[in-house]
């Protein structure tokens, strides 16, 4: 049987603003804290946030976190910002808002592992502002590099450029249609990140079975759930193991 090379990650959109199909109060600091560590006792390696995930606050607790922990991976995006005023995200690709946003991101969180585009559109991903954006996120150092994608035409376009070795993308059974990209990019040797598995929350009643569906494509990669309840993400880390276990072996899935 094929190794299965997925981990569970977990996503940090509700540690900066309300999200999910009944949005809730983004969690105190004390309680941000206390999610991540039950997260890193559960196992969970890899936490995936973005600037405008609530005007910096995501990634400013994550870096809180991972400060002198080196076995975690810190994956962030570029590409949407915050307006502060209108306390609401924005689009922005130009090769400054990609600098200053890549910039501070770093600042946040103390290094960047895995940069993702945020907002990917194939405009976007020909634009010469963002190919700039990412000779200089490799200036930094920041070399696992890739568009996060919400439409087929940009996963096309990533899985053909050689740039990028990631990807990340929705996919669970309301929303199948990424399939067949995710055994492109598996063929090709990119690594997977899977959001939305259980459809922000709709599927959330059979877990099992939305981590099955995900887990039925063969790619190296990382599911990432973004609940913000300790209980929760136990129960999705119980789901996700079952899940995996019945799938095959599992292999390292370190990007």
């Amino acid at each position: 049987m094929t190794p299965v090379n997925v981990q569970l990650g977990l996503g940090l959109v509700g540690l900066g603003k309300p999200w999910g199909v009944v949005p809730h109060d983004i969690p105190s600091e004390a309680e941000a804290r206390a999610l991540l560590e039950f997260a890193y006792e559960l196992g969970i390696r890899y936490f995936d946030t973005a600037p405008s995930y609530g005007d910096g606050v995501s990634e400013e607790r994550l870096g809180r976190f991972v400060r002198g922990l080196s076995d975690v991976v810190v994956a962030t995006k570029f590409g949407e910002h915050w307006n502060a005023a209108a306390n609401e995200p924005y689009a922005d690709h130009s090769y400054d808002a990609l600098r200053r946003s890549l910039d501070r991101s770093v600042e946040r969180l103390g290094r960047v592992d895995v940069l993702h585009l945020h907002k990917t559109t194939p405009a976007a991903l020909a634009s010469a502002d963002v190919a700039r954006a990412w000779d200089y996120a490799e200036s930094l150092g920041i070399v696992r590099l890739g568009p996060s994608v919400s439409d087929p035409d940009s996963a096309a376009l990533a899985i053909a450029d050689p740039r990028y070795t990631v990807m990340q993308l929705p996919h669970n059974s309301a929303r199948p249609a990424f399939g067949p990209a995710i055994d492109a990019a598996a063929a090709r040797g990119m690594w997977i990140a899977v959001n939305r598995p259980f459809a922000m929350g709709a599927l959330a009643a059979d877990k099992a079975a939305a981590f099955d569906f995900v887990l039925a494509r063969r790619f190296t990669g990382v599911v990432l759930t973004g609940t913000t309840s300790r209980e929760h993400l136990a129960e999705n880390y119980a789901a996700f193991m079952k899940s995996r276990a019945e799938s095959g072996p599992p292999a390292a899935a370190r990007p």
